[in-house]
């Protein structure tokens, strides 16, 4: 996995990181050149289809500028399968008890998620500094966040869930955001008819959106 320093340098870059669902290994490779022509510099596959493991291995050796993450982690297997497929940073929707026991045995940027406050304090004690928030929209979406920025001054996130390239401004505009996760940047559908150039449009695009925030 990569460092922290690492990860922080690329989405300080670019600050929108795609959240995506691959169903087809062969898609890995033109899917990330497409990002990166966009200007996107990390994004996080999730483990959600029988190819994603073997996506994440195919895009981590495109190049070296696009950080690779796995997704929808959510067990010891999937953290130690995630890891030998060469994930650089590791996402979970929540923390279980022996969820939280697997990611400790490993150093790396790991982004647990939560969504709620005694949650995020919780993993700042484990110490987690930077969590995902998940389910964003739902769970309260950026005034929840910014709510918290004035007890919870010390916790970052990366909002994840119902984040829109209509509502990214919102999150991306408060203290304690340093990324979004979105599904927007490239549908199935895009993906399975090859339009990979429309792919590298709304990446262009999500880096724009991010630099305005």
């Amino acid at each position: 996995m990569k460092t922290m320093t690492a990860f922080r340098a690329a989405i300080d870059k670019a600050p929108i990181v795609p959240v995506l669902t691959v169903h087809e290994a062969d898609h890995a490779e033109p899917l990330a050149e497409a990002l990166l022509r966009g200007g996107l510099s990390s994004v996080e596959i999730t483990l959600r289809t029988p190819a994603a493991l073997e996506v994440i291995h195919r895009m981590s050796h495109v190049d070296d500028r696009l950080l690779v993450g796995a997704g929808t982690i959510i067990s010891e297997g999937d953290v130690d399968a995630s890891l030998k497929a060469g994930a650089d940073f590791l996402v979970t929707p929540g923390a279980s008890p022996l969820l939280l026991d697997a990611l400790s045995n490993h150093d790396g940027v790991i982004l647990p998620g939560v969504s709620t406050a005694s949650e995020a304090m919780a993993r700042f004690d484990e110490g987690y500094g930077v969590m995902k928030f998940f389910p964003a929209e739902a769970a309260g979406g950026a005034k929840f966040l910014k709510a918290l920025s004035a007890p919870l001054p010390h916790i970052d996130f990366m909002p994840t869930g119902g984040v829109t390239p209509e509502n990214a401004a919102d999150y991306l505009s408060l203290p304690n955001v340093v990324a979004v996760g979105g599904s927007w940047i490239a549908t199935a559908d895009e993906m399975a008819s090859g339009d990979w150039q429309a792919i590298s449009d709304k990446a262009a695009a999500a880096v724009k959106l991010g630099r305005r925030a």
